[in-house]
This record gives C-alpha cells, structure tokens and sequence, in this order.
C-alpha cells in the first residue's frame, strides 16, 4: 500500500514527529533522482506487517476560533471528540482536514466585516486535542490554513509538531511520512488555494505521490475542492468553480491520484457530504463533509452531517469493505453519534445518483461492500 509521483523537479517537504503509536516518522525531502533511488522501506526485523489495515478519515475540524471575537469549543476542546475517538484510535492510522491556522494570536487577511468572509484562529492547545483523539495526520491544504499569513502557518505546523500530529499540503511542508506498527505510511494533501500544493499542478502531484510511493507501504492522497454549501452535494463532471474561484476537477484528480499509484484519496471542502467511489480497486471519498465544526461553520441540514469513514485495505492498498460512522453537529458541542444513519444514508443516495453502476453497496447502518 504506498503512493508516489516523479519528476525531475527539487520538491520541499518537513519533518514530522512520533505519535500515539509511535515507532518512526520521517519525511522526505528529496528531488526525483533520489526518489527513484531510495530503497523501499521494510519492517522492522522479526515484525511481519499486517495483511489488512484499517484507515479512519475524516473531513473539516475547525474547533473554535479566536476572531474576530472568541468562540470556543469548553475544556480546551477536548470533549469535542467523545463519541469519535474509540473509532479513530481503534484504526491503524487516522487523519483529517485541520481548517484554519493554530495561533493564539495573528494579524488576518480578511476583512472580518465583509460578506461571506471567514476566517479561523484555532488557540493552539485545540492542537493537543486533535492528537489525543487519536488523528495520525491532517492536511492543511485548504482555504483557511493562510487566513493569517505565513506566521499562522508556521505556527500551525510547530503546534502539530509538539503533539505529533503528522501535518502536509503546505508549501513549507508538502508531505510527511510515519512507521506505525512497522507499516510506513505516506501522506500528501492538495487544494486550491495560495499557500498550499495546488490540485492542478499535475506534474508537482505526480511527483509527490511517486516519491512517496517509492518510501512507504501506504500512500494516502487528501484534497480540498469543489463547490460550498447544500446545494453542492451532488459531484459534477468537469471542473467545479465557487465564488468565480477554481475548485477543481475533482473526479480526474481522483482518478489520476490513484493511477499515479495511490492507494487511498479522500476529500472536504464543500461543507457537505458526497458520493463515495472504488476505482481500480482502490477507495475514493469526494467530500466527507464537516466533522468537528461546533463553531464558525454553518450545521443546519446535511451541513451538519458528520460522517466519520472506516475502510480496510489489503497489503496492496485494495478496498475491502468499510463502515459510515454516522455523527450529527450541534452547535458547541462536535460530532455525535446519530443512530438514524443520517450521514450514511445521505452518501448513499448521492453515490446511486452520482456513480451509477458503481461498485460500492452502502448499507443502512453505513456498511461498505463490494457489490
């Protein structure tokens, strides 16, 4: 299970840390020639890696902001995952999308007062949060992650840092790579915004994706694109645009993550949830939608949908089945768990009327399968 691109092009990356699980993680920095040299990693001796994974995914967290006045999830955060981290923990590796930047302070680039204008300060200590509740990575590669310039970035990347919480998608840091459990595993994430590693730039996500797919087991591809808002659920064919902004043309760059050699790409942005897909055998999510967002965001309707995705996968990065851990939001609270299916049955219909033919059967407790 692994993911990786080549080109002869010097791409940056940034170190990581251990996590809850912690045996190694290191992160590449390397021009294509040394990719393509790099010997894949083995197991750690007298270690057999496991023949099936189980890898937990998320979309938005966005815990509470300090501006442009404070409103901020209680206990430092720490509640908001109550009902999600037995999931996340009990998975072999667990990430999501971090929306906005960790700082206790910064100067934005939006006018607070302007319409449909957001902007997300998260105090760092909802860093210490994120880790506890057993997350592995999160990408910042999202509209939110510049909302206060390079010093938020940089900020956000040191606070994950001091938990342990892999973090790509940035400029500074474009992938990272982890040892758990004696399987290594790659992570790249990509959106359309300054600041961050561009959906489109083919050649940068074909060269991220080969390097890693070169050093690690598992190769997971995360993306930030399409459309906002409820009547954004459905996945469209060709390239979405918002606001008159790029959003991407989310099912061919999908379908070229995995043909680069992904094993695994899943995707947030639009607010919502939307259609699930295998393609070559491998998993593909286009939006999980928002997750932890008790704050900030919109939760009426399928906004406050929070699907929390399990999937196992094979030695070679193949689907095998999965489950849609449904999860409702309410305001100041996070993702809880819904025992109507709400978020499972709404990605269903999506995924009937938006992959037709598609091979994947959805269940009405969430159950994935293969048809």
């Amino acid at each position: 299970m692994t993911l990786v691109l080549l080109l002869t092009v010097v791409v940056g990356s940034c170190s990581g840390t251990s996590d809850r699980n912690a045996t190694t993680n290191a992160t590449t920095n390397a021009n294509a020639t040394a990719a393509a040299a790099a010997p894949a990693p083995q197991a750690a001796e007298g270690k057999q890696r496991p023949d099936t994974l189980t890898i937990a995914m998320s979309g938005d967290m966005m815990l509470g902001t300090l501006f442009p006045k404070p409103a901020l999830a209680p206990d430092s955060g720490k509640h908001v995952f109550d009902d999600a981290a037995p999931i996340l923990q009990a998975a072999d590796l667990a990430c999501g999308n971090l929306e906005g930047a960790l700082a206790n302070s910064g100067k934005s680039r939006k006018n607070p007062n302007a319409k449909n204008t957001y902007a997300f300060l998260m105090p760092t200590y909802y860093g210490k949060a994120v880790a506890n509740a057993g997350y592995d990575f999160v990408s910042i590669a999202n509209n939110h992650v510049n909302d206060f310039y390079d010093a938020g970035i940089q900020s956000t990347i040191k606070t994950l840092d001091e938990v342990g919480v892999g973090r790509a998608g940035s400029t500074h840091c474009d992938r990272d790579i982890k040892t758990i459990g004696g399987v290594t595993y790659g992570f790249c994430a990509f959106s359309n915004e300054p600041a961050t590693m561009q959906l489109k730039d083919t050649a940068i996500v074909r060269s991220i994706i080969a390097d890693l797919r070169q050093k690690c087991d598992v190769v997971i591809v995360s993306f930030h694109g399409g459309a906002e808002g409820a009547s954004a659920r459905h996945l469209p064919h060709g390239t979405e645009y918002f606001l008159g902004q790029y959003r991407g043309d989310l099912r061919s760059f999908a379908h070229f993550c995995i043909d680069c050699g992904a094993d695994v790409v899943y995707g947030h942005g639009p607010h919502v949830a939307r259609a699930i897909e295998l393609y070559k055998d491998h998993f593909i999510a286009y939006s999980l939608g928002n997750f932890a967002t008790p704050y900030g965001m919109g939760l009426a309707g399928p906004t406050g949908y929070a699907p929390l995705m399990t999937i196992r996968i094979d030695g070679k990065g193949r689907f095998i089945d999965g489950k849609i851990h449904s999860m409702l939001q309410t305001r100041g609270v996070g993702p809880r768990l819904d025992k109507t299916h709400s978020a499972a049955r709404e990605i269903r219909s999506l995924t009937e009327a938006d992959i037709p033919g598609g091979r994947l059967a959805i269940a009405d407790d969430g159950t994935v399968t293969r048809r």
